[in-house]
């Protein structure tokens, strides 16, 4: 199953409830942690993790995110003044700046850094605008996702 995020900011609400259907979907049946243990090894799957990554956080579901991160993970976003800890961390920054803005994400750029990180450009719309930001995300030996940094131009 391929996993696309292309024009994800052209979404209806209805295809996003869709995309929420497919992530819960994929969550029932391990594909999201299949994806991440194999990223961790076989580098072109870290692409399969930030799909992933959008698709749930496109479709609001909290519960499909978390399942991408290791229990310690982090997100530092200092255009939040935040740096969000661990999964309850990371559940409130989904839930306030995701669904509560209702963010949208369309990727535009994926550059590798290393067997276990890639650099991720992306476009951001929502109730705040428009912004472009980029990611900096570094999974862990079973793919989870450790660390975010995130940073908009």
């Amino acid at each position: 199953m391929a996993i696309t995020c292309e024009n994800s900011a052209e979404l209806s609400l209805d295809d996003k409830r869709n995309n929420a259907n497919m992530v819960a979907a994929m969550k029932a049946s391990g594909m999201a942690a299949n994806a991440t243990r194999k990223a961790a090894k076989n580098p072109k799957a870290l692409q399969s993790v930030v799909n992933a990554l959008i698709t749930a956080t496109n479709a609001f579901d909290v519960a499909a995110v978390l399942a991408l991160f290791a229990e310690d993970g982090m997100i530092d976003d200092p255009s939040t003044g935040h740096v969000f800890i661990g999964k309850r961390g990371i559940q409130r920054y989904i839930q306030e700046y995701f669904v509560g803005y209702n963010t949208s994400t369309r990727l535009l750029t994926v550059r590798k850094m290393g067997t276990n990180q890639v650099r991720v450009r992306v476009d951001f719309t929502g109730d705040f605008g428009h912004e472009i930001g980029t990611l900096l995300i570094r999974i862990d030996s079973d793919g989870l996702i450790v660390r975010v940094d995130a940073a908009l131009e």
